[in-house]
């Protein structure tokens, strides 16, 4: 989820490129730099942190360059990893998004060759390869090096004494931006807007050559290519969605990061909240709406890691429940810090004598104030009304929480909680392998946007994403939706089942794999068009009339993924309906009342 930007023309390059990788900082903020031709040579200026700590008064004069913002894969954020790359020589520069799978292989390489690397990036391979390969041809090379490079990638190159760029692109976006005596390339249109509106998409397996006056593109086979240009009508709002149509798609895209931002620091050190200091033998968790599931969720999470006991309560009921003699440490979520119902039961809780410990992803909000502890999730912004990308980093942070108290009651294994990390730092990349099946999930709506009624179902960890997928339908679809556990369909709701009530079923490959086929079978005797998502499956697949399937996770971490499924399958299908989308009728983004 890097930025990148690149510009050449008659005007000056260094305030474009800024400006347009402040307009790409959604894109990451890990560390920023950029390089920009000038005399004989390659100036580079790259820091670890936001873009406003680059040092724009040292900037030389000069009319081509390339910018990059950084949302950290391989090697931590620091000066060193950061983007642009030199080769050896310092005769080319690079900036890459995406990774690259088979790098470690290609350094291997390039070390035995002489090559010298200075960073822990997958990234700087590639300028290093155009070096090796380089034969006086620029896009010849650009050609080869490509066809040695396995993953994802959106590259910028630039060689000194050259008013040109050289891009490429495969699975990561690269749009060119067509103006007068004046070219741009960037990750994402908003980037290009205040210069121009006309724009041309690459294609995967694209070359594409960009000077001042001129574009030429040569497609994965080599052969010269016309990509159509497109006239862009977005306005400013437009902008700072990131080019979205919506906050809420833009948050769905925001998630790869938000969870990686969730993860840095905590993974192998959590110092947010020392548990030692605290009985954490009975833990009861509170908190209201997507938080509450959330809540649900964790249940799972908790017991199964930390073996610990936990119940899940609304924050609504909590305040007007039976005090009792247990003290069971306490955990409220809330996304904005200020619902009502969860802040009362915050207090509720420590009259009560429990200590409290709130999640939540503003910082000094005011349920800050009445707990014990506080840990932040770090999902960014939330504009969009329905929670997305909050919920997900929710997720992450019950994850974090369990780790550490299984850890700290010796429940856990360290071997075992290697693994549980491993996991985590996968995530982002399965989210990333989803988010680029959007397409196929759009398809599928066209099964919902007729019905009246929906169900969502499943079992065990995956009962209460079937919860909030239904709770996103609702909310910005209009469509009435219910989640049920896939066994309780039987005691009542199959009454309301029909050819015309679409049933959503979640089905991993855990304990209640079989029980769910035998349920999802139940449902299809009755005619319900039935939308699976899940592990792929030969006998699910003859049942399902859909099948949207999920990268390959231990069961435990499936929730992370489905509820990505399930969040698109309500966006596209609340588009098909023309709904207010980010700002649903009688909602609000934060509930500040009772």
């Amino acid at each position: 989820m890097c930025g990148i930007v690149g510009y050449t023309g008659i005007n000056s390059v260094g305030d474009i490129l800024l400006r347009g990788l402040k307009r790409l900082e959604y894109r990451g903020y890990d560390s920023a730099g950029v390089a920009i031709v000038e005399n004989d040579g390659i100036y580079l200026q790259k820091t670890k942190g936001r873009i406003r700590d680059l040092d724009e008064d040292e900037f030389p004069y000069g009319n081509v360059g390339i910018g990059h913002t950084r949302w950290a894969t391989h090697g931590k954020p620091c000066d060193e990893n950061s983007h642009p790359f030199y080769d050896c020589a310092g005769e080319f520069a690079v900036v890459h998004n995406g990774i690259i799978d088979n790098f470690v292989t290609i350094k291997e390489e390039l070390t035995k060759k002489g090559h010298e690397f200075t960073s822990e990036t997958d990234s700087e391979v590639i300028a290093h390869l155009i070096e090796d390969n380089y034969d006086d041809d620029l896009v010849a090379t650009v050609q080869k090096v490509v066809t040695k490079l396995k993953g994802s990638y959106a590259i910028c190159v630039l060689q000194k004494n050259s008013h040109r760029i050289l891009i490429a692109r495969n699975q990561s976006p690269l749009v060119i931006g067509v103006g007068v005596d004046e070219n741009l390339v960037a990750s994402d249109v908003p980037a290009l807007l205040d210069y121009t509106n006309e724009v041309k998409y690459l294609e995967d397996g694209d070359v594409a050559e960009i000077c001042s006056n001129e574009v030429r593109i040569w497609d994965s086979l080599g052969n010269a290519v016309e990509r159509e240009t497109v006239e862009i009508d977005w306005d400013l709002e437009d902008a700072e969605k990131g080019g979205y149509e919506h906050y809420m798609l833009k948050e769905i895209y925001e998630q790869p990061k938000a969870i990686h931002d969730s993860l840095l620091g905590r993974l192998f050190e959590f110092n947010d909240v020392d548990f030692k200091r605290y009985d954490t033998s009975f833990i009861r968790i509170i908190s209201c709406g997507t938080s509450y599931h959330a809540a649900l969720v964790g249940k799972y999470i908790i017991e199964e890691i930390a073996k610990i006991p936990c119940t899940v309560e609304l924050a609504s009921e909590y305040r007007y429940s039976s005090p009792s003699d247990l003290l069971p440490f306490t955990i409220l979520i809330s996304q904005s810090g200020e619902t009502a119902d969860t802040i009362v039961a915050a207090k509720e809780a420590k009259l009560r004598g429990c200590k409290t410990l709130a999640i939540t992803n503003v910082i000094n909000s005011s349920i800050t104030r009445e707990v014990n502890e506080v840990i932040y999730t770090q999902a960014g912004p939330e504009i969009g009304v329905a929670a997305t990308k909050t919920f997900t980093t929710q997720l992450i942070v019950l994850y974090l929480i369990a780790l550490e108290l299984g850890l700290n009651n010796n429940k856990l294994l360290r071997e075992d909680a290697q693994e549980y990390r491993s996991e985590l730092r996968r995530l982002p990349r399965y989210v990333k392998v989803l988010l680029d099946r959007s397409e196929q999930i759009r398809k599928v709506c066209k099964k919902l946007v007729e019905a009246d009624d929906i169900f969502f179902v499943g079992r065990n960890i995956n009962y209460p994403v079937a919860l909030e997928g239904a709770l996103k339908l609702k909310e910005i679809a209009y469509i009435h939706s219910a989640g049920y556990p896939a066994g309780e369909l039987k005691h009542g709701p199959f009454a309301l089942l029909t050819e015309s009530t679409p049933v959503v079923a979640i089905l991993v490959k855990d304990h209640t794999f079989e029980k769910m086929l035998g349920n999802i079978g139940e449902i299809a005797a009755r005619g319900s068009p039935i939308i699976a998502v899940g592990d792929h499956d030969k006998e699910l697949k003859k049942l399902s009339d859909e099948l949207i399937t999920i990268p390959s996770v231990p069961p435990m971490f499936s929730p992370i993924l489905v509820n990505v499924v399930l969040q698109l399958l309500a966006y596209y299908t609340a588009y098909e309906l023309d709904c207010s989308i980010d700002k649903p009728r009688n909602l609000a983004k934060s509930v500040t009342v009772e």
